[in-house]
């Protein structure tokens, strides 16, 4: 079986895990499964657009890679595997953290991340919901470095796999502890707080996915006990008119599927076009 087979294998092997935990040991108690968004996020975002999205940025690398001299310039082809998939780790998650602090702080930017924002239930899913810009850029930055240094071709596979993985980990609804390693690791104990819509700044901090070092480094951690403290709610409460999908009243028929599913879709093109709304003078 190829590595790619493989990849898809233990991601979709991962998401059942991630679901079957959050049964087990929820961080927020009574959350739905198919909660509002689930078909968009799973279909809209996580198949159709990562497929197409994949075509286009590799289709572009490819042909930067066939048609240009950069890549003969390969600076790290010798490297072991592990240590070219370990360098790739870190140097991306330190970029994402600026970028998406940058995200947060800028009101163009803001509106194509203020998607994956918007889920009001954050699980092993709603990490998927972001626009596809933000995806182009993130993922472009993403894989470019791997291509045009010359990595070995396995590793796109290894650090794509690893992204999914954790992306899905940092969202669940998981009640995870992880004590002291929260400070070089991120987790669902961080992440959450990201996503927080309790009225006050906590969303401005937790940039990190994949490392938490950079939050603490730079001044930008919040990690309250939860024994005490957790997030009361999520979403974007400041924009009551986000376009959301129907909400899952739990009546199960399959008129109401249909209905569900097109309501998905629909959002799922609204989310889109609403990033591009004229600002509030």
């Amino acid at each position: 079986m190829s590595i790619q087979i493989w990849s898809l294998v233990i991601i979709s092997f991962a998401a059942v895990m991630m679901v079957v935990f959050e049964k087990l040991y929820p961080y927020t108690k009574g959350q739905k499964i198919f909660r509002e968004g689930f078909f968009n996020d799973i279909i809209m975002y996580s198949i159709v657009q990562s497929y197409f999205l994949g075509l286009i940025i590799f289709g572009i690398l490819n042909y930067v890679k066939d048609n240009t001299d950069l890549y003969r310039y390969s600076l790290i082809g010798d490297w072991p595997v592990w240590l070219q998939v370990l360098f790739f780790v870190i140097t991306h998650d330190f970029y994402i953290y600026w970028f998406h602090r940058w995200q947060h702080n800028n009101r163009i930017l803001w509106r194509v991340h203020e998607a994956h924002h918007s889920p009001k239930t954050v699980d092993w899913l709603s990490g998927a919901r972001s626009h596809s810009f933000e995806i182009m850029i993130n993922q472009t930055v993403e894989f470019a470095p791997i291509i045009l240094l010359g990595a070995a071709p396995e590793v796109a596979i290894y650090k794509g796999m690893i992204s999914a993985i954790w992306g899905m980990f940092i969202h669940s609804n998981i009640d995870v502890r992880l004590g002291k390693i929260q400070y070089f690791i991120n987790g669902p104990e961080m992440h959450r707080w990201h996503h927080s819509d309790d009225g006050g700044r906590e969303y401005q901090n937790n940039y990190g996915t994949k490392l938490a070092v950079w939050d603490w480094l730079f001044g930008t951690a919040f990690l309250p006990d939860p024994h005490f403290r957790k997030p009361k709610k999520f979403g974007l409460s400041d924009t009551p008119d986000y376009p959301l999908a129907m909400e899952n009243d739990g009546k199960v028929s399959f008129l109401k599927f249909m209905k569900i599913i097109k309501s998905d879709i629909v959002s799922y093109i609204r989310q889109h076009t609403y990033a591009f709304r004229k600002f509030k003078k």
